[in-house]
Protein backbone atom coordinates (compact mmCIF):
# COMPACT_ATOMS: atom_id res chain seq x y z
CA UNK A 1 0.00 0.00 0.00
CA UNK A 2 2.82 2.35 0.70
CA UNK A 3 4.76 1.74 -2.29
CA UNK A 4 1.03 2.38 -4.47
CA UNK A 5 0.63 5.30 -2.41
CA UNK A 6 4.36 6.75 -3.70
CA UNK A 7 3.79 6.33 -7.02
CA UNK A 8 0.80 8.26 -6.89
CA UNK A 9 2.33 11.20 -5.61
CA UNK A 10 5.35 11.19 -8.37
CA UNK A 11 2.68 11.02 -10.58
CA UNK A 12 1.03 13.95 -9.39
CA UNK A 13 3.84 15.71 -8.82
CA UNK A 14 5.03 14.68 -12.54
CA UNK A 15 1.49 16.57 -13.79
CA UNK A 16 2.38 19.22 -12.04
CA UNK A 17 5.75 20.18 -13.58
CA UNK A 18 5.04 18.89 -17.06
CA UNK A 19 4.16 21.70 -19.23
CA UNK A 20 5.18 24.58 -16.66
CA UNK A 21 6.63 26.91 -19.09
CA UNK A 22 4.16 25.78 -21.88
CA UNK A 23 1.51 28.32 -20.64
CA UNK A 24 -0.16 30.36 -23.30
CA UNK A 25 1.58 33.98 -23.38
CA UNK A 26 -0.53 37.05 -24.65
CA UNK A 27 1.66 37.48 -27.64
CA UNK A 28 1.50 34.06 -29.03
CA UNK A 29 -2.07 35.07 -30.68
CA UNK A 30 -1.23 38.41 -31.59
CA UNK A 31 -2.57 38.32 -35.56
CA UNK A 32 -0.31 41.48 -35.88
CA UNK A 33 3.59 39.80 -34.85
CA UNK A 34 5.36 37.94 -38.18
CA UNK A 35 7.26 35.86 -36.42
CA UNK A 36 9.25 34.92 -39.79
CA UNK A 37 10.19 38.50 -40.72
CA UNK A 38 13.80 38.99 -40.26
CA UNK A 39 14.38 42.56 -39.24
CA UNK A 40 17.07 44.66 -40.26
CA UNK A 41 20.19 45.43 -37.64
CA UNK A 42 20.28 48.20 -36.11
CA UNK A 43 23.64 49.44 -34.90
CA UNK A 44 21.89 51.16 -31.84
CA UNK A 45 21.61 47.65 -30.42
CA UNK A 46 25.16 47.44 -30.01
CA UNK A 47 27.03 50.44 -29.74
CA UNK A 48 30.02 49.34 -28.05
CA UNK A 49 30.83 47.14 -30.51
CA UNK A 50 32.46 43.09 -30.47
CA UNK A 51 34.68 42.15 -27.75
CA UNK A 52 37.05 39.91 -29.95
CA UNK A 53 38.41 39.98 -32.92
CA UNK A 54 36.60 36.94 -35.11
CA UNK A 55 38.62 35.68 -38.41
CA UNK A 56 37.59 33.14 -41.31
CA UNK A 57 39.94 32.39 -44.19
CA UNK A 58 39.27 30.47 -47.25
CA UNK A 59 41.72 29.36 -50.38
CA UNK A 60 40.49 29.89 -53.86
CA UNK A 61 41.51 28.09 -57.15
CA UNK A 62 44.72 29.60 -59.45
CA UNK A 63 42.26 29.82 -62.06
CA UNK A 64 40.18 32.59 -59.85
CA UNK A 65 43.37 34.69 -59.35
CA UNK A 66 43.14 36.91 -61.80
CA UNK A 67 39.23 37.94 -61.61
CA UNK A 68 39.56 38.24 -57.88
CA UNK A 69 42.09 40.42 -58.15
CA UNK A 70 40.48 42.70 -60.34
CA UNK A 71 37.14 42.71 -58.57
CA UNK A 72 38.77 42.70 -55.30
CA UNK A 73 38.00 46.43 -54.62
CA UNK A 74 34.43 46.04 -55.11
CA UNK A 75 34.31 43.18 -52.66
CA UNK A 76 36.35 45.12 -50.21
CA UNK A 77 34.49 48.72 -50.50
CA UNK A 78 31.16 46.68 -50.15
CA UNK A 79 32.45 44.75 -45.91
CA UNK A 80 33.63 47.94 -44.93
CA UNK A 81 30.03 49.49 -44.72
CA UNK A 82 29.73 46.52 -42.11
CA UNK A 83 32.80 47.48 -40.58
CA UNK A 84 34.85 43.92 -41.48
CA UNK A 85 38.90 44.10 -42.87
CA UNK A 86 39.11 42.09 -46.04
CA UNK A 87 42.36 41.11 -47.03
CA UNK A 88 43.88 39.10 -50.19
CA UNK A 89 46.72 36.78 -50.46
CA UNK A 90 47.93 36.00 -53.91
CA UNK A 91 51.23 34.13 -52.87
CA UNK A 92 48.86 31.43 -50.34
CA UNK A 93 45.91 32.10 -52.82
CA UNK A 94 43.84 32.84 -49.88
CA UNK A 95 41.01 35.06 -49.31
CA UNK A 96 40.37 36.53 -44.89
CA UNK A 97 38.01 38.52 -43.22
CA UNK A 98 38.14 39.87 -39.55
CA UNK A 99 36.58 42.12 -37.76
CA UNK A 100 37.18 45.64 -36.59
CA UNK A 101 36.21 48.19 -33.50
CA UNK A 102 33.79 49.41 -36.24
CA UNK A 103 31.57 46.22 -36.13
CA UNK A 104 28.56 46.12 -34.53
CA UNK A 105 26.51 43.26 -36.46
CA UNK A 106 27.96 40.14 -34.33
CA UNK A 107 26.36 37.73 -37.49
CA UNK A 108 28.03 40.14 -40.32
CA UNK A 109 31.01 37.91 -40.05
CA UNK A 110 29.34 34.84 -41.01
CA UNK A 111 27.99 36.60 -44.05
CA UNK A 112 31.42 37.71 -44.98
CA UNK A 113 32.64 33.85 -44.75
CA UNK A 114 29.98 33.00 -46.94
CA UNK A 115 31.08 35.68 -49.30
CA UNK A 116 34.52 34.80 -49.88
CA UNK A 117 33.13 30.85 -49.99
CA UNK A 118 30.94 32.38 -53.05
CA UNK A 119 33.56 34.13 -54.74
CA UNK A 120 35.95 30.56 -54.35
CA UNK A 121 33.29 28.47 -55.95
CA UNK A 122 33.81 31.41 -59.15
CA UNK A 123 30.37 32.99 -58.07
CA UNK A 124 30.57 36.84 -59.63
CA UNK A 125 30.97 38.99 -57.32
CA UNK A 126 28.39 41.76 -57.97
CA UNK A 127 26.15 38.24 -56.82
CA UNK A 128 28.01 37.49 -54.40
CA UNK A 129 27.79 40.58 -52.55
CA UNK A 130 24.46 40.03 -52.03
CA UNK A 131 25.16 37.75 -49.49
CA UNK A 132 25.64 40.78 -46.76
CA UNK A 133 21.65 40.87 -47.00
CA UNK A 134 19.80 39.51 -43.98
CA UNK A 135 17.37 38.16 -45.87
CA UNK A 136 19.75 36.48 -48.56
CA UNK A 137 21.19 33.00 -47.52
CA UNK A 138 23.47 30.72 -49.35
CA UNK A 139 24.73 27.04 -49.33
CA UNK A 140 27.13 25.03 -50.90
CA UNK A 141 26.13 21.79 -52.34
CA UNK A 142 28.92 19.42 -53.08
CA UNK A 143 28.04 16.96 -55.46
CA UNK A 144 32.14 15.22 -56.33
CA UNK A 145 31.57 12.42 -53.75
CA UNK A 146 27.89 10.91 -54.73
CA UNK A 147 29.12 8.96 -57.70
CA UNK A 148 32.00 7.13 -57.72
CA UNK A 149 32.50 6.66 -61.64
CA UNK A 150 33.96 10.21 -63.48
CA UNK A 151 31.76 9.98 -66.89
CA UNK A 152 28.18 8.89 -65.23
CA UNK A 153 29.14 11.93 -62.83
CA UNK A 154 29.98 14.93 -65.69
CA UNK A 155 26.99 13.09 -67.72
CA UNK A 156 24.72 13.61 -64.29
CA UNK A 157 26.12 16.94 -64.01
CA UNK A 158 25.13 17.95 -67.51
CA UNK A 159 21.59 16.59 -66.41
CA UNK A 160 21.11 19.44 -64.01
CA UNK A 161 22.37 22.22 -66.12
CA UNK A 162 19.89 21.17 -69.28
CA UNK A 163 20.03 21.90 -72.87
CA UNK A 164 21.02 25.72 -72.86
CA UNK A 165 20.91 26.04 -69.34
CA UNK A 166 17.19 25.59 -69.50
CA UNK A 167 16.45 23.21 -66.81
CA UNK A 168 19.13 25.26 -64.30
CA UNK A 169 16.97 28.41 -65.34
CA UNK A 170 13.37 27.03 -64.45
CA UNK A 171 14.82 25.96 -61.35
CA UNK A 172 16.14 29.31 -60.50
CA UNK A 173 12.67 30.81 -61.58
CA UNK A 174 10.49 28.51 -59.47
CA UNK A 175 12.67 28.10 -56.09
CA UNK A 176 14.17 32.29 -56.43
CA UNK A 177 17.21 30.57 -55.97
CA UNK A 178 20.73 31.95 -57.38
CA UNK A 179 21.95 28.51 -58.85
CA UNK A 180 26.00 27.78 -59.80
CA UNK A 181 26.64 24.37 -61.14
CA UNK A 182 31.25 24.81 -60.99
CA UNK A 183 33.21 22.00 -60.76
CA UNK A 184 32.18 19.31 -57.70
CA UNK A 185 29.77 21.88 -56.23
CA UNK A 186 26.82 23.74 -57.01
CA UNK A 187 26.13 27.11 -54.94
CA UNK A 188 22.82 28.62 -54.54
CA UNK A 189 21.66 31.60 -52.50
CA UNK A 190 18.18 32.76 -51.68
CA UNK A 191 15.93 32.41 -48.75
CA UNK A 192 15.61 29.20 -46.69
CA UNK A 193 12.85 27.42 -47.97
CA UNK A 194 14.26 27.49 -51.93
CA UNK A 195 17.48 26.63 -50.54
CA UNK A 196 15.97 23.47 -48.83
CA UNK A 197 14.04 22.77 -52.51
CA UNK A 198 17.32 23.08 -54.23
CA UNK A 199 19.49 21.13 -52.02
CA UNK A 200 16.69 18.19 -52.84
CA UNK A 201 16.54 18.49 -56.77
CA UNK A 202 20.45 18.46 -56.93
CA UNK A 203 21.08 15.10 -54.53
CA UNK A 204 18.23 13.62 -56.21
CA UNK A 205 19.62 14.44 -59.30
CA UNK A 206 23.45 13.40 -58.92
CA UNK A 207 21.77 9.82 -57.25
CA UNK A 208 19.43 9.18 -60.05
CA UNK A 209 16.63 9.12 -57.62
CA UNK A 210 14.55 11.57 -59.75
CA UNK A 211 15.29 14.13 -63.06
CA UNK A 212 15.23 17.51 -62.40
CA UNK A 213 12.38 17.67 -64.97
CA UNK A 214 10.11 16.04 -62.77
CA UNK A 215 10.82 18.18 -59.99
CA UNK A 216 10.14 21.36 -62.38
CA UNK A 217 6.54 19.63 -62.85
CA UNK A 218 5.93 19.17 -59.14
CA UNK A 219 7.24 22.67 -58.26
CA UNK A 220 4.90 24.04 -60.89
CA UNK A 221 1.96 22.26 -59.69
CA UNK A 222 2.75 23.98 -56.21
CA UNK A 223 2.84 27.04 -57.45
CA UNK A 224 -0.67 26.67 -58.89
CA UNK A 225 -2.14 25.19 -55.37
CA UNK A 226 -0.75 28.10 -53.42
CA UNK A 227 -3.16 30.74 -55.12
CA UNK A 228 -6.15 28.38 -54.41
CA UNK A 229 -7.10 29.86 -50.98
CA UNK A 230 -9.33 26.87 -50.19
CA UNK A 231 -6.74 24.06 -50.39
CA UNK A 232 -4.43 26.54 -47.72
CA UNK A 233 -4.85 24.34 -44.73
CA UNK A 234 -5.01 20.58 -46.89
CA UNK A 235 -2.84 18.08 -48.28
CA UNK A 236 -1.94 18.45 -51.88
CA UNK A 237 -0.06 14.38 -52.14
CA UNK A 238 -3.33 13.89 -53.98
CA UNK A 239 -2.86 16.51 -56.82
CA UNK A 240 0.82 16.05 -57.12
CA UNK A 241 2.37 13.74 -59.41
CA UNK A 242 4.06 10.41 -58.39
CA UNK A 243 6.88 9.05 -60.56
CA UNK A 244 8.02 5.67 -61.04
CA UNK A 245 11.84 4.79 -62.19
CA UNK A 246 11.33 2.37 -65.10
CA UNK A 247 14.88 2.25 -66.61
CA UNK A 248 16.33 0.13 -63.34
CA UNK A 249 19.65 -2.35 -64.94
CA UNK A 250 18.52 -5.42 -63.00
CA UNK A 251 21.33 -7.72 -62.68
CA UNK A 252 21.00 -11.18 -64.76
CA UNK A 253 21.39 -14.22 -62.51
CA UNK A 254 23.64 -16.76 -64.13
CA UNK A 255 21.87 -20.07 -64.07
CA UNK A 256 24.53 -23.10 -63.42
CA UNK A 257 23.90 -26.19 -65.61
CA UNK A 258 22.82 -28.81 -63.10
CA UNK A 259 25.40 -32.13 -63.68
CA UNK A 260 23.75 -35.13 -64.18
CA UNK A 261 23.68 -36.62 -60.20
CA UNK A 262 25.88 -39.26 -59.33
CA UNK A 263 26.62 -41.45 -55.69
CA UNK A 264 30.27 -41.48 -56.36
CA UNK A 265 32.55 -38.79 -55.51
CA UNK A 266 35.06 -36.85 -58.33
CA UNK A 267 37.91 -38.13 -57.94
CA UNK A 268 41.23 -37.20 -55.69
CA UNK A 269 43.09 -34.44 -58.01
CA UNK A 270 46.95 -35.16 -57.84
CA UNK A 271 48.86 -33.16 -55.32
CA UNK A 272 52.07 -30.88 -56.10
CA UNK A 273 53.83 -34.11 -55.34
CA UNK A 274 52.08 -36.64 -57.27
CA UNK A 275 52.65 -34.20 -60.50
CA UNK A 276 56.91 -33.58 -59.34
CA UNK A 277 57.01 -36.72 -59.39
CA UNK A 278 55.18 -37.41 -62.75
CA UNK A 279 57.66 -34.94 -64.36
CA UNK A 280 60.69 -36.30 -62.67
CA UNK A 281 61.09 -32.69 -60.86
CA UNK A 282 61.05 -34.39 -57.73
CA UNK A 283 64.15 -35.99 -57.43
CA UNK A 284 66.12 -32.60 -59.26
CA UNK A 285 68.18 -30.85 -56.55
CA UNK A 286 67.58 -27.78 -55.30
CA UNK A 287 70.31 -25.66 -57.92
CA UNK A 288 68.77 -27.72 -60.64
CA UNK A 289 64.90 -26.82 -59.80
CA UNK A 290 65.87 -23.18 -59.61
CA UNK A 291 67.82 -23.01 -62.82
CA UNK A 292 64.56 -24.42 -64.45
CA UNK A 293 62.21 -22.41 -63.41
CA UNK A 294 65.01 -19.64 -64.21
CA UNK A 295 64.78 -21.06 -68.24
CA UNK A 296 60.84 -20.51 -67.93
CA UNK A 297 60.82 -17.10 -66.60
CA UNK A 298 63.55 -16.44 -69.34
CA UNK A 299 61.54 -18.65 -72.53
CA UNK A 300 58.18 -16.44 -71.31
CA UNK A 301 59.94 -12.80 -70.90
CA UNK A 302 61.06 -13.68 -74.53
CA UNK A 303 57.69 -14.57 -76.22
CA UNK A 304 56.14 -11.52 -74.34
CA UNK A 305 58.99 -9.08 -75.79
CA UNK A 306 58.76 -10.79 -79.01
CA UNK A 307 55.05 -10.19 -79.31
CA UNK A 308 54.95 -6.94 -78.11
CA UNK A 309 57.49 -5.83 -80.85
CA UNK A 310 55.56 -7.05 -83.67
CA UNK A 311 52.88 -4.94 -81.76
CA UNK A 312 54.95 -1.95 -82.11
CA UNK A 313 56.47 -2.50 -85.49
CA UNK A 314 52.61 -2.93 -86.98
CA UNK A 315 51.97 0.83 -86.27
CA UNK A 316 55.04 1.53 -89.10
CA UNK A 317 53.90 -0.82 -91.74
CA UNK A 318 52.60 1.42 -94.94
CA UNK A 319 49.27 1.01 -95.98
CA UNK A 320 48.25 -1.11 -99.04
CA UNK A 321 48.26 0.98 -102.36
CA UNK A 322 45.31 0.79 -104.04
CA UNK A 323 45.95 -1.05 -107.71
CA UNK A 324 45.85 1.61 -110.60
CA UNK A 325 44.17 0.39 -114.00
CA UNK A 326 46.50 1.41 -117.09
CA UNK A 327 44.32 3.50 -119.34
CA UNK A 328 45.19 1.00 -122.45
CA UNK A 329 43.61 -1.60 -120.88
CA UNK A 330 40.40 0.66 -120.91
CA UNK A 331 40.96 1.45 -124.31
CA UNK A 332 41.65 -2.06 -125.34
CA UNK A 333 38.02 -2.84 -123.74
CA UNK A 334 36.19 -0.65 -125.37
CA UNK A 335 37.91 -1.61 -128.72
CA UNK A 336 36.74 -5.21 -128.20
CA UNK A 337 32.84 -4.06 -127.17
CA UNK A 338 32.57 -2.04 -130.93
CA UNK A 339 34.30 -4.76 -132.74
CA UNK A 340 31.75 -7.65 -130.96
CA UNK A 341 28.94 -5.29 -131.87
CA UNK A 342 29.57 -5.13 -135.26
CA UNK A 343 30.35 -8.62 -135.77
CA UNK A 344 26.56 -8.91 -133.92
CA UNK A 345 24.81 -6.55 -136.46
CA UNK A 346 26.65 -8.44 -139.66
CA UNK A 347 25.13 -11.92 -138.20
CA UNK A 348 21.38 -10.50 -137.57
CA UNK A 349 21.47 -9.21 -141.34
CA UNK A 350 22.64 -12.57 -142.56
CA UNK A 351 19.70 -14.96 -140.19
CA UNK A 352 17.13 -12.07 -142.28
CA UNK A 353 18.20 -13.22 -145.58
CA UNK A 354 18.10 -16.95 -144.72
CA UNK A 355 15.11 -16.59 -143.32
CA UNK A 356 13.13 -14.52 -146.38
CA UNK A 357 14.37 -17.31 -148.74
CA UNK A 358 13.21 -20.29 -146.50
CA UNK A 359 9.53 -18.62 -147.23
CA UNK A 360 10.16 -19.14 -151.18
CA UNK A 361 7.21 -21.57 -153.16
CA UNK A 362 9.77 -24.20 -154.85
CA UNK A 363 6.91 -24.69 -157.85
CA UNK A 364 6.37 -20.11 -157.79
CA UNK A 365 10.34 -20.29 -157.85
CA UNK A 366 10.72 -22.00 -160.91
CA UNK A 367 7.10 -21.01 -163.41
CA UNK A 368 7.96 -17.39 -162.59
CA UNK A 369 10.24 -16.00 -165.24
CA UNK A 370 13.87 -15.80 -165.05
CA UNK A 371 13.97 -11.80 -164.49
CA UNK A 372 11.41 -12.34 -161.04
CA UNK A 373 13.59 -14.77 -159.90
CA UNK A 374 15.65 -13.78 -156.60
CA UNK A 375 19.31 -12.95 -158.43
CA UNK A 376 22.03 -14.27 -156.03
CA UNK A 377 24.89 -11.72 -156.36
CA UNK A 378 28.27 -14.24 -156.24
CA UNK A 379 30.79 -12.52 -154.74
CA UNK A 380 34.07 -12.08 -156.75
CA UNK A 381 36.86 -14.04 -155.04
CA UNK A 382 39.85 -11.78 -154.80
CA UNK A 383 42.40 -15.09 -155.57
CA UNK A 384 41.70 -15.82 -158.99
Amino acid sequence: MEVENAEKVNLEQKKKHKGKHDKPKPWDEDPNIDRWKIEKFDPSWNPDGLLEVSSFSTIFPRYREKYLQEAWPKVKSALKEYGIAAELNLVEGSMTVSTTRKTRDPYIIIKARDLIKLLSRSVPAPQAVKILDDEMQCDIIKIGNLVRNKERFVKRRQRLVGPNSSTLKALEILTSCYILVQGNTVAAMGSFKGLKQVRRIVEDCVENKMHPVYHIKILMMKKELEKDPALKDENWDRFLPTFKKKNVQTKKVKSKEKKPYTPFPPPQQPSKIDQELESGEYFLSEKKKLAKKWEEKQEKQAQKAAENKRKREEAFVPPKEPVKQDSNKSENKEEDVAALAKSLKQKAKEFGKQKSLQTINAEEYISAPAAEQPSKKKKKSKHT
